[in-house]
């Protein structure tokens, strides 16, 4: 991406998707009502247990430590602040957005444009739970939740934030072959080797192109089109994506022959390679 790229980067909230400069549309997957709901279940009960575990502790020692009920009654006080406001802050701002509850369902908070939380975001956010999730036990936080497709609780509403689904299964890329309206033409072609640069941006460009806007998609494949037609002959006359997965199958079925081929080869040379010469003691 081009520096001047990140400046043109608009967000489209309906689809969960980022369009760059470059046109390229990014799936940004939230985190679903169910694993909020868990995770903010997870971050409760810690919080809130080392709220009454502070308490304990103090009342246990209060007599020993000479405290009154105005002096246990200020440190409960701290403690709440300490533990529901302060910690969550300090925790979310340190761990770029994520939290003991977020670990365990896999999800990080980020901004809506997929950047990362600063104290300003994290500082909204825990003010405004401690209306929405402690005062309420969740209830607010999950009917404003239901509400919106990104499950953004008030917080995340007045932070612009939202929590993102970290853990997303692998995609397995599919491997094609020649388009069936090159495949006779495939098999007398002279695709020479190209330079590195421009093999990895034909590969780049055939494994994104989903994720283009169809303007963008046309213009980047005609300009591969005739970088690539140098070191191919002859050319089809065909659309230019096509001629570029036509392409990258040849060279790609090619090269892998060639290396199946040198392979066998090694393959019958090793014993030769490996072995002993004749008459040569063996000392091993």
């Amino acid at each position: 991406m081009s520096p001047g790229s990140s400046a043109a980067i608009e967000h489209v909230e309906e689809t969960n998707e980022l369009i760059t400069g470059e046109a390229v549309a990014l799936d940004l997957r939230p985190a679903s009502f169910v694993l909020r709901a868990a995770g903010a279940i997870i971050d409760f009960v810690v919080y809130l247990g080392t709220y009454l575990l502070i308490v304990w502790v103090v009342l246990t020692l209060a007599g020993q430590l000479g405290l009154d009920s105005r002096a246990t009654t200020a440190i409960s006080v701290v403690a709440l602040v300490l533990c529901i406001v302060v910690i969550p802050i300090t925790v979310e701002v340190l761990s770029h957005g994520k939290s003991l509850g977020k670990l365990a369902i896999g999800a990080r908070i980020v901004r809506d444009d997929g950047g990362a939380i600063s104290l300003r975001h994290a500082f909204v956010r825990a003010l405004s739970a401690v209306l929405e999730v402690y005062m309420t036990l969740g209830g607010l936080a999950a009917m404003v939740a239901l509400l919106n497709g990104r499950a953004k609780r008030i917080g995340d509403l007045l932070a612009g934030t939202y929590s993102q689904n970290e853990r997303v299964s692998s995609i397995v890329q599919p491997v094609f072959g020649v388009p069936l309206s090159l495949v006779e033409w495939s098999r007398t072609a002279d695709v020479a080797k190209m330079p590195d640069p421009l093999a990895r941006r034909v590969a780049q460009f055939l494994a994104q192109a989903g994720g283009f806007t169809p303007e963008t998609r046309a213009r980047m494949s005609r300009g591969l089109a005739r970088e690539a037609a140098v070191y191919v002959s002859p050319v089809p006359t065909t659309d230019a994506e096509l001629f570029l997965a036509a392409v990258a199958a040849v060279r790609r079925d090619r090269e892998l022959t060639a290396l199946r081929t040198q392979r066998a080869g090694l393959d019958r040379l090793e014993p030769v390679l490996r072995g002993m010469p004749r008459g040569f003691p063996d000392r091993g």
